[in-house]
C-alpha cells in the first residue's frame, strides 16, 4: 500500500479508526503497508495539525495500536517519516509560530525568505529523522520509509532549484545528496543492521512536474550510489504513471533503472490499475477509469522491479489486492476522487 496523506489524526494523534483503516487492508492480502506521511520532531515539520506526528507520547501510543492491529492480520507495516520543509506556509501546522526548515531559506520560486540554516541546525534535522526511526523500531514496525520525494525537505536538499548551499550539502548533485545520505546513516545506527530502510524519491516535484534530478542514466547512477553507500535497502521510485519510460532509448521505468544501476530492490508506483495520474483526478475531480494490469505483471515477472505500490485503487477498495489475487477483475471499479476524504 502506497503512502497517502489522510488528515484524519486530530492534534497529530492517529486513533483507532486509523488502525482499523490499515488493518482492513492487511486482512485483505496487502503484504506491506507504508503508512501516510508522519512528521518528525521538528516544530516546522507539518503544515496541518490533522496529519499524524511520530514523536508525541499520545501519537506513538496510537502508532503502537496500528502496528498491533496490522500484525494481528498477518500484515507488515512501515511508517513513512516526513518533513514538508518549505512547502509549509508560515503560520500553519500544529506550531504556527515555528520557522520552516529548508536547505537555503529560499522557496521553489527562488525567493529568499529565510536565512540558510547553519550546519548545526541541519544536523538537528538529520537527528530528528533518526530519533523517529528508532521509535519505529521500538514500536515493532517491520521497516521504515524515508520521504525524500515530491519537493519536501529531503528532496529540497537534492534539488538545485532550492539548494544553493556552498558547504558539503550543496553544489553538485552528488554533494546535494549528502543530507539525505546522512539521514540514512543515522537511521541505520538507530534501527540496527537488520531493519530494512526504504527511500521514496522522485524526479518530479509538486512545484515542477517536469523537473529531473538526474537527466541521464550516468547522473542517476552517481546520485543513487551515494544513497546505496549510506545504507538504503529499497528504492521506492515515485512516478506519476509507472508505464512511462524514464530515459530515451529504453522501456525501463524509474524503478527499473534504479534496480539496474544499483542492484537494490525497487518499488514501482504510479497510477497502478488506473488510467490517469493522481494529480489529474485531484485537480479536475474526475473519475479515473480502470487500466489493465497485464503490462505491470509482465514487467514484474521479468524482474524490472520487485514490489508494486498501489495507492488510489487501494484507498477506495480495501479488498483490491485480494480481488486481483483471486482473479476477480470484474469486481474492480473506477476511482472516485471523493474517496480521498472518506474512510473505508
Amino acid at each position: 500500500m502506497a503512502p497517502m496523506t489522510r488528515e484524519h489524526s486530530p492534534d497529530g494523534v492517529p486513533g483507532n479508526d486509523v488502525a482499523e483503516y490499515y488493518a482492513r487492508r492487511a486482512k485483505a492480502d496487502v503484504g506491506l503497508i507504508i503508512t501516510e506521511g508522519t512528521t518528525i520532531n521538528r516544530a516546522g515539520a507539518s503544515n496541518d495539525p490533522n496529519i499524524p506526528n511520530f514523536h508525541t507520547e499520545k501519537a506513538l501510543a496510537g502508532w503502537k495500536n496500528i502496528v498491533d492491529q496490522v500484525h494481528a492480520e498477518s500484515g507488515k507495516i512501515a511508517p513513512q517519516l516526513w518533513h514538508v520543509g518549505m512547502v509549509r506556509k508560515p503560520g500553519t501546522g500544529p506550531n504556527p509560530d515555528a520557522k520552516s526548515d529548508s536547505p537555503s531559506g529560499i522557496t521553489h520560486t527562488g525567493k529568499q525568505v529565510l536565512d540558510a540554516p547553519s550546519e548545526s541546525e541541519v544536523a538537528d534535522m538529520i537527528m530528528a529523522y533518526a530519533e523517529a526511526a528508532g521509535k519505529a523500531a521500538d514500536l515493532g514496525f517491520d521497516c521504515v520509509e524515508i520521504h525524500g520525494a515530491h519537493g519536501y525537505l529531503i528532496d529540497q536538499f537534492f534539488w538545485e532549484g532550492m539548494n544553493i548551499r556552498s558547504d558539503k550539502y550543496g553544489g553538485s548533485l552528488e554533494n546535494r545528496t549528502h543530507f539525505g545520505a546522512e539521514v540514512v546513516r543515522e537511521i541505520r545506527k538507530a534501527v540496527g543492521p537488520d531493519m530494512p530502510i526504504i527511500l521514496r524519491w522522485s524526479q518530479w516535484k509538486q512545484q515542477s512536474y517536469d523537473s529531473k534530478l538526474a537527466k541521464t542514466p550516468a547522473e542517476l547512477e552517481k546520485f543513487l550510489g551515494v544513497l546505496v553507500d549510506a545504507g538504503v535497502d529499497i528504492f521506492h521510485c515515485s512516478t506519476r504513471r509507472f508505464w512511462e519510460p524514464e530515459f530515451e532509448g529504453s522501456d525501463l521505468n524509474l524503478a527499473g533503472w534504479a534496480k539496474k544501476l544499483t542492484g537494490c530492490a525497487t518499488i514501482t508506483v504510479g497510477s497502478v490499475g488506473l488510467s490517469t495520474d493522481f494529480i489529474s483526478t485531484l485537480v479536475q475531480q474526475k473519475n479515473a477509469t480502470q487500466r489493465s494490469l497485464d503490462d505491470l505483471m509482465e514487467r514484474l515477472e521479468q524482474g524490472e522491479f520487485d514490489l508494486v505500490a498501489v495507492g488510489r485503487a487501494l484507498l477506495q477498495d480495501p479488498l483490491w489486492a485480494q480481488k486481483v489475487k483471486q482473479g476477480r477483475m470484474d469486481e474492480l471499479s473506477d476511482y472516485d476522487p471523493a474517496a480521498r476524504s472518506v474512510y473505508y
